[in-house]
């Protein structure tokens, strides 16, 4: 594919140094350390259940032993949370620390406001050299945040042969996507940065996004591994008319061509309906030959016998389907973290880099019938998080306080020694991380989803969890409340909402709902419910990088 040639980038140009006062380089930690490096490393929908150091009986079948090295050198969280289980508001909060209804980005559609002040940038202004690799899903283009380096998927990106964005232009690049973002991440920590600073590198995959291509090398990975079905794989949704409405079902909402590559007939290599026929598109022949291979004799076995299967047994073996290719794919991203691990260790960088782990949120694995995430209930709510920084975190570190992705940006600033005047919704996890915590932590967190109408139809909501109790408020198009004691009910079946026995601790978490919307500046409920969702239209690449010349 022929590269778009670069224009002049007038707004990336245009921001200037409006944070430059704001942002304080320190040249030493409090205790006379070099400033650490900042190795950031996400994925997209890695649901907790697949990350074996979390000890889930799914990741045990799949594990994930170089993620789990993260843990194992540094610290693992047992309760940390997303402030919307969704893609690009989550990363907004994570660059800003503030949630969406303060940093302007509230659902997918929106356009995220990069002038405003991020950690990446506030650590470009006090000296890091800063880079982003892979994906980045918020605008077309990093504009205003100041990497000195950028080299991202085109908005979601593909599995294979994916068109990568520079400064640049565009130009598609052969090969399986996981592998090149780690390709590139290596070549620029080898090649590319300034080695006379501190970086800040963030490596963010596509993977394990739907919809779940894995490499060749592991499109057979788990053929032959009969995971767990979820005790709530066929959930009835009682009690729970948000629940009972949602589009998320595996073996009712999920494509049975696109998501499951379910072929038409014995003996037929093309897939059943596909509502985004361009992904398997940009397999060469040679891959697609190969990809063939790989599924035509599951799928010609399940295309003999289907007529034969229950409802019941179709449903199973499609989320066996699922399950196969989302932790195979998942794979591929151990294996890229276990690289830039040891690369990190190779060249003596180890000890003085915060490496991070995490995911933009988390992700239903069969849970209640579901795929996808959205919803306030804990696999989606809940998201992976791990620290390595052998310089100040103590190996085998088990973090059990509730957290949330809008403490990154504070965290990473604190410990590079770079002070700001930003008023944060998040606090630095600094203390915790170190052992050196001073005061009380949070009781509980707030929660809030917007995007309905939308992908899923998965209602409205915001809610608050402390340690044992949730209560959650779907608001639009339903007005309906549910309420869970998660010590009891890990899975949330059964909403307590109206039981007599729970209604001290219902009223006791809407006051706590109230105080946290007061704490958190959360605009009044009727502004929510009247709310219409404006998507607006993203300028095409041929705009963004149309020719001067």
């Amino acid at each position: 594919m022929k590269a778009i040639p670069l224009i002049v980038m007038g707004a990336l140009a245009s921001v200037g140094s409006i944070h430059a006062a704001e942002s304080k380089p320190i040249e030493n930690n409090a205790e006379g350390l070099q400033r650490p490096n900042v190795l950031f490393i996400m994925t997209d929908d890695h649901a907790v259940q697949a990350l074996s150091a979390y000890g889930h009986e799914i990741a045990q079948l799949a594990p994930t032993p170089n993620i789990d090295r993260i843990a194992k050198h540094g610290a693992i969280f047992t309760s940390s949370y997303v402030t919307n289980s969704l893609c690009g508001p989550s990363r907004g909060t994570m660059l800003t620390g503030k949630f969406g209804h303060k940093n302007g980005f509230n659902y997918n559609g929106q356009s995220f406001d990069g002038s405003q002040f991020t950690w990446p940038r506030a650590l470009h202004e006090a000296g890091y050299n800063t880079a982003v690799i892979g994906k980045w899903h918020i605008n077309r283009i990093p504009e205003g945040l100041e990497f000195d380096h950028w080299d991202i998927l085109n908005d979601q990106g593909e599995y294979y042969n994916p068109d990568f964005i520079t400064e640049n232009g565009v130009k598609q690049e052969m090969g399986y996507t996981t592998d090149l973002i780690t390709d590139k991440t290596l070549a620029w920590l080898e090649n590319e940065r300034d080695k006379s600073k501190p970086f800040a590198l963030m490596m963010h995959h596509k993977a394990p996004h739907r919809n779940w291509m894995p490499p060749l090398r592991y499109t057979r990975l788990y053929e032959n591994t009969e995971f767990p079905v979820p005790e709530n794989y066929f959930d009835d949704y009682q009690g729970r008319l948000a629940a009972s409405k949602q589009e998320m079902n595996i073996y009712r909402d999920a494509q049975e061509g696109h998501d499951l590559k379910m072929t038409r007939e014995v003996g037929s290599n093309q897939w059943r309906k596909d509502i985004w026929p361009h992904l398997l598109a940009r397999l060469t022949k040679q891959q697609r030959k190969a990809w063939d291979e790989a599924y035509q004799e599951r799928n010609d076995y399940m295309n003999r016998h289907e007529s034969e299967w229950s409802d019941r047994e179709m449903a199973v073996w499609k989320y066996q389907r699922y399950l196969q290719d989302y932790l195979a794919t998942v794979k591929a991203v151990d294996e890229s973290v276990g690289e830039v691990l040891d690369y990190l260790e190779a060249h003596n960088l180890a000890d003085n880099t915060i490496v991070v782990y995490t995911s933009d949120q988390g992700f239903f694995l069969g849970e209640h019938g579901f795929f996808d995430k959205r919803f306030m209930y804990e696999e989606s709510f809940s998201t992976p998080l791990l620290v390595q920084y052998p310089a100040k975190i103590k190996a085998g570190t088990v973090i059990d306080e509730l957290v949330q992705n809008i403490d990154y940006a504070p965290t990473l600033l604190d410990f590079a020694g770079v002070k700001t005047d930003e008023a944060f919704d998040g606090v630095s996890m600094k203390g915790l991380l170190t052992g050196k915590q001073s005061g009380e932590w949070r009781n509980s967190l707030y929660y809030h989803y917007y995007e309905n109408p939308g992908f899923h139809n998965v209602a409205r909501h915001y809610g608050v969890r402390d340690h044992r109790y949730k209560l959650i408020h779907f608001y639009y198009p339903d007005d309906e409340w549910e309420f869970y004691d998660l010590e009891s009910d890990r899975s949330e079946m059964v909403n307590l909402i109206d039981t007599p026995e729970y209604q001290n601790e219902v009223n006791r978490l809407k006051a706590e709902l109230k105080r946290l919307e007061d704490l958190y500046d959360v605009p009044p409920q009727d502004e929510w419910i009247d709310m219409q969702l404006i998507h607006e239209p993203k300028p095409t690449l041929e705009q963004i990088f149309s020719d001067k010349n």
